[in-house]
């Protein structure tokens, strides 16, 4: 089936603020939507909107045909303890839903309720469009596709962060929704994942808004983007793919500025030009009252007569004041100014790892061997559950070895943003969990370092728990500002920070000066942040590219 999702002058807030209002948007077969903004900006509110999971504050929405299926693809870091993964399977893809409401209009029919023919007919349509019928057969098929070998009814908490990552693709790409809305469907997906993930989009006939990080998936697989601009309290949609709307996006923004520029230069001269007419204005009669004499008749007009002309001219330029189009000054946005502190040099070699291994039931790492020295700057690459992460833990110290040996080396100083951003994941507040490690800050300078991240009043009281994904990696890079480090490790930082945090990430690596190990599946990032060595971590063998 194919559908068509309109919504017409949507308006939504938190609160006194307002996210957006008269937001307009057509979701047509074929259309991939990017919907893009810094955090905050209201994307995910957007998303449960037209999904109809929230009510807007005003606009409406209409869907046609009205028994269109609209897929609601969240984001969903915690795993829900009692839920196998069949469950979830069918949950993800709508079919559990429908399951459902077939099975209660079956029980409709047995009992005999007025309208039970038409309600089990529309029941089952929407079951069988869900692709219901074979869901378990297909669900086999694609699991072993992509190599999740875990039996499907295994609970989904006993899965690996990789697992998990597999699981979450193959209910999408299981999915039969007449209109699909993801938020972050490329969160936690290696490249083999990615590059699945856009063939299943760019192959869609559904209509999708999509909001994602990754800049290259949304280069390769959108076709207009939607952007909410905080900054600006404005909505713009923009035709063509994400290169182009990054080129649109930056022509107009300079013809703003432009324009703004002309306006306030050419009323600052007329400004300038007013009060020099009303000076002269003024003069000109302290003057003739000074001068004046009760037989200068003839000098008293001609004084009178300037006075007026310069009143005259001091009327025009202020009705050409009144006349100019005013042009608003484009707001400033707020920037991520990011700096990574940089603690003393370690000693030459940074950590070090011989013949190591390590053995979690059936997967094994190693043996490895690899040393890091002073200002290596690393690109960690591999599929999930390659071993990357074990890796990282084995290097730091931090992971029980079955044989071998790991070494960190002498004055080294860690930093990082794991993937799990774990520091932030307690039950005491943001201000408590980020003072207890930076203990010589003062919780004054804490509060003024966590608002230069956008982590203001309202965030730094709350619970660390109960920050959004986004919120928490912020602060975590905020504790790389706050505390010197000469080891940087951040595993997946990109995932779930906005686009332009993203940026002034890559440059705040550009500028760090110690050493440096990455794990990314960001490609554009890969390219953008200098590395001098890359290692591939492959079913638990290391290779040095």
């Amino acid at each position: 089936m194919t559908a068509t999702l309109v919504a017409k002058d949507l308006a939504a807030g938190h609160g006194e603020r307002t996210l957006f209002a008269g937001l307009d948007l057509v979701v047509a077969p074929g259309d991939v939507i990017g919907l893009v903004g810094v955090n905050g900006a209201g994307k995910s509110t957007l998303l449960r909107l037209l999904a109809g999971l929230d009510t807007p504050e005003d606009g409406e929405l209409r869907l046609s045909p009205p028994t269109a299926a609209v897929g609601h693809l969240p984001q969903e870091p915690e795993r829900r303890a009692d839920e196998s993964v069949r469950d979830f399977l069918a949950r993800r893809t709508g079919v559990a839903g429908a399951q459902a409401e077939l099975d209660a209009a079956t029980q409709g029919l047995v009992d005999g309720t007025p309208g039970a023919d038409d309600a089990y007919a529309t029941a089952l349509d929407r079951w069988l469009n869900l692709g219901g019928a074979d869901l378990d057969e297909r669900a086999q098929e694609v699991a072993d596709d992509l190599g999740l070998t875990v039996g499907l009814d295994l609970p989904m908490a006993a899965l690996s962060g990789g697992q998990a990552a597999r699981a979450g693709l193959a209910s999408l790409l299981l999915s039969r929704y007449d209109v699909f809305l993801l938020d972050e469907p490329t969160n936690d997906l290696d490249l083999d994942g990615l590059e699945r993930l856009e063939g299943f989009v760019k192959g869609l006939r559904a209509g999708t808004v999509v909001i994602s990080h990754d800049r290259e998936f949304l280069a390769r697989t959108v076709t207009k983007v939607l952007e909410l601009d905080l900054a600006q309290q404005q909505i713009n949609l923009y035709g063509g793919g994400y290169d182009a709307y990054l080129e649109e996006r930056e022509t107009a923004r300079r013809h703003a500025r432009e324009e703004y520029d002309e306006y306030a230069d050419k009323r600052a001269a007329l400004e300038g030009r007013a009060l020099m007419q009303r000076n002269w204005m003024d003069k000109g009669v302290r003057n003739a009252r000074r001068k004046t004499t009760d037989n200068d008749k003839i000098g008293r007009k001609t004084r009178a007569e300037a006075s007026e002309k310069q009143a005259a001219k001091a009327r025009q330029t202020q009705r050409a004041i009144e006349r100019l189009e005013v042009v608003e000054e484009p707001r400033k946005e707020w920037e991520l100014r990011m700096e990574i502190a940089t603690a003393p040099r370690s000693g030459a070699v940074v950590a070090t790892l011989r013949e190591a291994t390590v053995k979690r039931g059936s997967f094994a790492f190693g043996p490895a061997n690899v040393q890091i020295d002073w200002a290596d700057r690393v690109a960690i690459t591999g599929a999930n559950g390659s071993g990357k992460s074990t890796l990282l833990a084995a290097l730091l110290g931090r992971l029980p070895l079955d044989s071998g040996a790991s070494t960190l080396g002498s004055g080294v100083l860690v930093g990082e943003v794991d993937q799990a951003r774990a520091l932030f994941l307690g039950e005491e507040s943001l201000l408590e969990a980020f003072c207890a490690a930076v203990p010589d800050t003062e919780p004054a300078d804490v509060r003024t370092l966590l608002a230069k991240f956008g982590l203001k009043a309202a965030h730094v009281l709350r619970p660390a728990a109960t920050l959004s994904p986004g919120e928490r990696t912020r602060a975590a890079l905020a504790l790389l500002q706050g505390r010197g480090v000469n080891l940087l490790v951040l595993d997946e930082p990109t995932n779930h920070l906005d686009l332009p945090a993203i940026e002034q990430l890559e440059s705040a690596l550009e500028a760090y000066e110690g050493t440096l190990l990455l794990v990314t599946h960001d490609r554009r990032m890969l390219d953008a942040v200098r590395t001098t060595r890359r290692l591939e971590v492959a079913a638990g063998r290391i290779t040095e590219l």
